[in-house]
This record gives C-alpha cells, structure tokens and sequence, in this order.
C-alpha cells in the first residue's frame, strides 16, 4: 500500500459522526459529542478521533472493547457498584466490551480511540 492510504486521524480528517443520543441509556440535557472516524477496510474495528463537552452518558451494555487515549481534557467512569475512576490528558485505558456504567466528561475533552467489536457480533 503507499503512503497515500495513511490517514490522519484528528477533527480536520476522517467522517464525522455525531452518536445519535437515542444510542444512549440515559445522558445529560448538556451531551455533545463527536467522531471523527478514519475508514478501515476489511474490518469491523473503529478507529478515530473523539471530542466531548462536560456531562455525560449511561450505558448499559458497552458495545465494544475500546481504547481510548486522552489528549486533552479529563473523564472519570463509573460503574453500578459506585466504583469510579478518573482519567486525564495523556492517559490511556481500556473499557471492556458489556461494561454497565457512566461515562462522565468532566472537562472539555479530546481523545483517540480504537474500538473491537466483540466476535459474538461479527
């Protein structure tokens, strides 16, 4: 492949995709997201780059293993049991596929995540 199907990944490049908030268990009044996701052929992973205002969203069954690398900004996840953690610019983590909880932006927010679909939905 040459050097022309790199692709950056960042708000200037990819397909916008704005998460319809009906996806969501619950959220905030305030919710606003974005995607920008890179195209990769062949594969049911999603790659992109990601940017949030403050508040947040409920989700009951996470719909893939995902990893997210903070940039800039800072989140904190919470599960049903009151157990939360908080991540800030330069942090990396993984949120397993099924995961029930809170995704709270607690700061203006940008990442880069990779997303693998679970094989029970391939």
């Amino acid at each position: 492949m040459p050097l022309t199907d790199v692709q950056r990944i960042d708000a200037d490049h990819g397909v916008k995709v704005v998460p319809d908030l009906a996806d969501y268990d619950e959220s905030s009044p305030d919710w606003t997201e974005a995607e920008y996701r890179a195209a990769v052929d062949g594969s049911r992973s999603i790659v992109g780059f990601w940017e949030g205002e403050p508040g947040w969203v409920r989700i009951d069954d996470w719909p893939y293993n995902e990893v997210c690398v903070l940039l800039e900004g800072a989140v904190a996840l919470a599960d049903d049991t009151g157990n939360r953690l908080e991540f800030a610019a330069g942090e990396a983590f993984l949120i397993p596929a099924g995961f029930r909880g809170v995704w709270h932006t607690l700061q203006r927010t940008k990442k880069v995540f990779v997303g693998i679909v679970r094989d029970e939905e391939k």
